[in-house]
This record gives structure tokens, C-alpha cells and sequence, in this order.
């Protein structure tokens, strides 16, 4: 689909201030550091207030233009003009971008608002939101470059926001590696970036998504599905996605309010965006969409199965995470019949994600920090808004009618089970199967938090005193989960949503999937109930041990996550060690072996030049004498 912009007009073109509020923002707050530890966080609160004041002014501007003239370029000035190659720094701004503007400022929002309270103790505060500052920034330019390079250099920001953040409590060695294992898996997924973009230029001489659109309608297949390879695996580190999905459960060492945003609610569904909106590019590579739906597949899949096994609350919803974005994926992958589904899907996760994230933060401000949920049980009597309002999201994942992920989610079920042959069989029942082990596990993580027989300590020097959040804290918890609850069905009104979108992702074609729609959502809930009634009866009417009993080996390898670590090092990490081992070996031996005989043979003739210079005259003066021998000898032998 060729899809070209037109010059913006009227508030659409302030929208750079979006990025550069918060951004100079982050920049003041590092300066000033701890000068500003009174009132830098306020400051970091009113700058994604602002963006997001800019935000909603430009999204009311572009709903009352036409959906043809809904596509606008803002050109700032000319970044990089040299030869073929001429880049604008510009901003697109269209329904896709802008959804995400919203999410990212909104939800953004109210997690800096969160972090006030959350972080008050920390004497890094002002680091703190400086980092998040720049991460709603960097995020905030990825999703409105009007070309893949401009939205590259937002793809490294978030890259380093994040990297900043997961390492926050850098004192803490594991958390610090935790950091540097997301920085150095994503630049895996940022290689596959820079190949797209270097073939993109070799092949359309361009990187603008105007450029690029218009040459692939008639570019070949081949170019376009190394395009698409090379961006599906730019998506995978970012997203998380299969195989480059080992380093978000680790990243859950950063502080709650940072896996709220970054690993919930926005950073990791960058990778969909990508998808999406490069949509014009798998519309030509029928080979490199079908491995995004699969790859989206095998994750939905493999981050349920772990999901299911964690007791370490926060690593429960990095997997679920994982599962959900699979979904998007798997969407993404089946063109546009699910390309707005994904892009719904996503922002009521935002919503219902972070919320749950918030809500794990409350309990551990109650807590003590503890993480462990067979350490927990009945909090509800204690924490009940805490417990409502995490309660919410919970319903809202597992698809509970009329909540927003019911809505949202099953789009995604139906559209799998669209399609011919081997396909919707295979990604249909995926999901179907997912929609059942997510009730399953997020059912054991709610009940095993807030109901059952408590299982912490209530007396003695260690005992816990569960007791609620600030407002500061429970405000942006309410305000998420009555998202929760209602935004599926205001955006589903009427395919509201879905046809915003359609400027972007193109008309929806419908077709009938392989079983009828009643029977898939009958199935859907009927699985989904199964989920709930087992995790009830396994982990409120049995007693739960406080330490994770013995298992067997899908389980122990599910509590491992899958082994994930330990493929990654066999096939990827030891290799990399033996080569540069025999190559610091090659280089020690061979390279500095012939620098150091070249030196040492110069040392030796030093070292015997140096033995006649003894500062004695007779030695002097026989060497003189000799040397008058030499000569005269020489002179006779020229003579005969």
C-alpha cells in the first residue's frame, strides 16, 4: 500500500515539542543533579504532562481533518544532506503515531506521578526521572520519525533509557548485569535494524517511509523479504520476542515504575510498531510475514509456559509480557486483517499491564520489597485497592466479558483462525490454548498474593505489617484500572478504533474464519474458566508451601526459563569466548611474537655496540687502528 503524507498544518506541526519538553527537561535535571532534589521530580511529572498536553492538542487537530489528509509530515530542518543521500529530521504524524503519543504520555504520566512517592526514599531521585524524562523523549521521537533513521536514533534512546534504568541500583552487582544483558541482547535486534536500512538505501536509494513505500510495490520479492527479516529481528530484541527473549525477566531488577513503562506499557511494543508500520513492506514478502506471525507464535507460547511456573511476582508479568506481545506479533504477521487488531490489542494491554505492574509495586512498598508470592496470601483485607484495582487488570488480561482485553484479545483469536491450509489451524488453536494458560497463571499469581491463608511472617524481629499505598500511589492505580475496565469497549464501539486506523493499516477485509466466531468465543471462555477453576482450587482451596516444592522437568525448565540462558551461552557466549581466547592466542604468539624479535634483535646489536663504547683511549685508539687497516686494505684489494 503506497500511503504518501501531505506538509502539516494548523497544532499538528507543534508537535515536536512533545519530544522537546521532556527532553530538555531531563537534560536540566541532569545538570542541576542533587540542587534539585526538592523539586526535580515535580519537574520530571510536569514535563510528560506537557507532552502530553501537546499530544492531546495535535490528536484533536487531526480528528477533525479528513481521513485522507490524516497523514502529515512536520520537516524540522535538513539532518544529513551529502550526495544521494539526503535526510530531513521531520516527524510523521498519523493516526498510528499519535495512538501511540497518547499511550506513551498518558500512561507515562501517571507512572512519573506513581514514581513521586515510590522513589521518595531514594537519594537518586532526581536521577531517577531525568532517566524517565529521557526515555519518554527518545520514545516519543521513535514513534514519529518520518523515516526509519530518524526513528533509529529513538530506537537507541529507549536502547540507553533503558539500559540507565533496569541498572538504576547499579550498587547491586546482579542488577548491574541484569542492564548490561539488555543492553548487549538489543543491540542483537539493532544490527538487524541497521542491515534493514543499509538495504533499503542499496535497493530505493532512500529511508523515508514515503521513499520506501512508494519502491516497494515494485521492488522484487527477494529484496523485500531480507527487509523484512532483518526488521522482524530488530523487533525481536526490542520486544522481547523469540529468540532474543532471555533478557526481560532480568530487566525486572530496575525499579517497579520502570518495568510499569518501559517493559509493559511502551518500550517493548516498539517491536510492533515496527511491523506495523512497515506494513508495506511484508504486504510484498508473503515468506517474511509468515515468520512474524510464527515467531509471535512460539512466543505467546513460550512466555505463558514460563509465566505459569515463576513465584517471583514481577518475573510472572515480564513473562506474561512476553506472552501478550506475542499475540500483537502473531497479529502484525497476518497483514492487515490483524495489523489494527495488534495496535489495539497493544494499547489496552498498556493500560491493564502497567496497572498490574503498579500494583505489584504497591505490595511490595507493604512488603518489605518482598517479590516471592508464596510469601504472601489474604493481602486483599489489608491492601483493598491495591487489590481492586490489580484485581481489574487481572480480569481484564484473561479476557473476562466486556473488559477491555476480552475485546481486544479476541479480534486476535478470530483473525488466527482466518486463512487457508495449515495456518489458522495451527496459529488459531495457539491462542485459544495461550487465552487458557494465562487464565491459569494469572489466576495462581492473584490468588496467591491477595487471597488463601497468609504465609508471612506476623510476628517476631522479621514480621511484616501490610498496609496500603499512599494516594500518590493508588491514584494512578484507579485511573489505569477503570481503563481497564472501559477503554476496550469505547475504542470497540462501532470498529471506532479499527477504522481510525485504517488510513495506516488499510481497510479491513473481512472473512469468515475456519469456525464460526460463536463457537470461538464459547471455547475462549470455556478454557479461559478451566484456567480460573484449576488455579483456584490449586492455590486458594489447597494450602500453598512457602518454598516452591520439587517438580518435574517441564516445570523445573519452565522455572529456568526454558533454559533460555544456557542455549544462549552453549551456542552464542562460549563460542564468542574460545574465539577471542584463540585469537588473543594467534595475536599474543604470532603478531607480538615477530614485534618482539624485531626488538630484541635490535636490543642484542645495541647491547654490543654499547660493550666498546668503555670510555678507556687505548680501546679507542686500537679501534682507531684497526680501522686504518681496514682502509688501506680495502684501497690495496681496489688496486690489483
Amino acid at each position: 500500500m503506497n500511503i504518501t503524507a501531505i506538509e502539516a498544518t494548523g497544532n499538528v506541526s507543534l508537535i515536536w515539542l512533545a519530544v522537546a519538553i521532556p527532553l530538555l527537561s531531563a537534560g536540566l535535571l541532569l545538570v542541576l543533579g542533587k540542587t534539585a532534589k526538592a523539586w526535580g521530580h515535580w519537574l520530571g511529572v510536569a514535563a510528560s504532562a506537557g507532552a502530553l498536553l501537546v499530544g492531546l492538542t495535535v490528536a484533536l487537530d487531526l480528528l477533525s481533518k479528513d481521513a485522507a489528509d490524516r497523514i502529515q509530515n512536520v520537516t524540522l530542518y535538513d539532518w544529513i544532506p551529502g550526495g544521494e543521500l539526503n535526510v530531513e529530521l521531520g516527524m510523521r504524524v498519523d493516526p498510528l503515531s499519535i495512538t501511540f503519543v497518547l499511550l506513551v504520555t498518558f500512561v507515562g504520566t501517571l507512572i512519573h506521578l506513581y514514581s513521586v512517592a515510590y522513589m521518595s526514599h531514594d537519594k537518586d531521585r532526581t536521577r531517577f526521572f531525568a532517566y524517565l524524562n529521557l526515555f519518554v523523549a527518545a520514545m516519543l521521537l521513535l514513534v514519529l520519525g518520518n523515516s526509519y533513521l530518524v526513528l533509529f536514533v529513538g530506537w537507541e534512546g529507549v536502547g540507553l533509557a533503558s539500559y540507565l534504568l533496569i541498572g538504576f541500583w547499579n550498587q547491586v552487582p546482579e542488577y548491574a548485569t541484569a542492564g548490561k544483558k539488555a543492553f548487549v541482547m538489543n543491540r542483537v535486534g539493532d544490527l538487524g535494524m541497521l542491515l534493514a536500512m543499509m538495504t533499503m538505501f542499496a535497493a530505493f536509494g532512500t529511508v523515508t517511509f514515503d521513499g520506501v513505500s512508494a519502491e516497494a510495490s515494485a521492488a522484487g520479492e527477494g529484496t523485500l523479504l531480507a527487509i523484512g527479516i532483518f526488521l522482524l529481528v530488530a523487533a525481536c530484541g526490542k520486544s522481547a520476542q523469540f529468540p532474543l527473549q532471555a533478557w526481560l525477566g532480568d530487566a525486572m531488577a530496575g525499579p517497579t515504575p520502570v518495568s510499569a513503562l518501559i517493559h509493559a506499557a511502551t518500550m517493548v511494543t516498539a517491536g510492533v510498531y515496527l511491523m506495523v508500520r512497515s506494513g508495506f513492506i511484508y504486504a510484498g514478502a508473503e515468506t517474511a510475514q509468515l515468520l512474524v506471525a510464527i515467531i509471535g507464535t512460539i512466543t505467546l507460547i513460550f512466555g505463558a509456559i514460563v509465566g505459569a511456573a515463576k513465584d517471583d511476582m514481577k518475573k510472572v508479568l515480564a513473562a506474561s509480557t512476553m506472552s501478550q506481545i506475542g499475540y500483537m506479533m502473531l497479529a502484525a504477521g497476518l497483514g492487515p486483517i490483524g495489523a489494527a487488531f495488534a495496535i489495539f490489542h497493544l494499547v489496552t494491554h498498556g493500560f491493564f499491564k502497567a496497572g498490574m505492574f503498579l500494583g505489584a509495586g504497591s505490595v511490595m512498598h507493604a512488603m518489605d520489597d518482598e517479590v516471592d508470592m508464596r510469601k504472601f496470601g489474604g493481602l486483599w483485607k489489608h491492601m483493598r485497592i491495591t487489590w481492586a484495582t490489580f484485581g481489574l487488570g487481572y480480569l481484564a488480561i484473561i479476557g473476562f466479558p466486556f473488559l477491555s482485553g476480552f475485546f481486544s484479545k479476541d479480534y486476535i483469536i478470530e483473525a488466527a483462525f482466518v486463512g487457508e491450509g495449515w495456518q489458522p489451524w495451527v496459529f488459531g488453536t495457539a491462542t485459544l490454548l495461550v487465552a487458557g494458560l494465562t487464565a491459569f497463571y494469572m489466576s495462581r499469581m492473584f490468588f496467591m498474593i491477595f487471597h488463601g491463608t497468609p504465609r508471612w511472617e506476623q510476628s517476631g524481629p522479621n514480621a511484616k505489617h501490610p498496609h496500603e499505598s499512599p494516594l500518590l500511589m493508588t491514584i494512578p492505580m484507579i485511573v489505569l484500572a477503570i481503563g481497564s475496565v472501559g477503554l476496550g469497549f469505547v475504542l470497540d464501539s462501532g470498529d471506532r478504533f479499527v477504522r481510525f486506523l485504517e488510513p495506516v493499516t488499510g481497510a479491513i477485509e473481512h472473512h469468515d474464519p475456519v469456525i464460526p466466531i460463536p463457537v470461538i468465543i464459547a471455547l475462549t471462555l470455556g478454557l479461559v474458566a478451566v484456567g480460573v477453576a484449576l488455579a483456584y482450587v490449586m492455590y486458594v482451596r489447597s494450602e500453598v508451601p512457602v518454598t516452591a516444592p520439587a517438580a518435574n522437568s517441564l516445570v523445573t525448565a519452565a522455572r529456568n526459563d526454558l533454559h533460555q540462558d544456557t542455549i544462549n551461552e552453549s551456542l552464542f557466549m562460549r563460542p564468542g569466548q574460545w574465539l577471542t581466547r584463540g585469537v588473543g592466542i594467534s595475536d599474543q604468539s604470532v603478531i607480538d611474537g615477530l614485534v618482539m624479535a624485531v626488538a630484541r634483535s635490535f636490543s642484542a646489536v645495541g647491547r654490543g655496540v654499547g660493550k666498546i663504547q668503555n670510555g678507556y683511549a687505548r680501546s679507542y685508539a686500537g679501534l682507531m687502528s684497526l680501522g686504518v687497516v681496514v682502509v688501506i686494505a680495502l684501497a690495496l684489494l681496489a688496486r690489483i
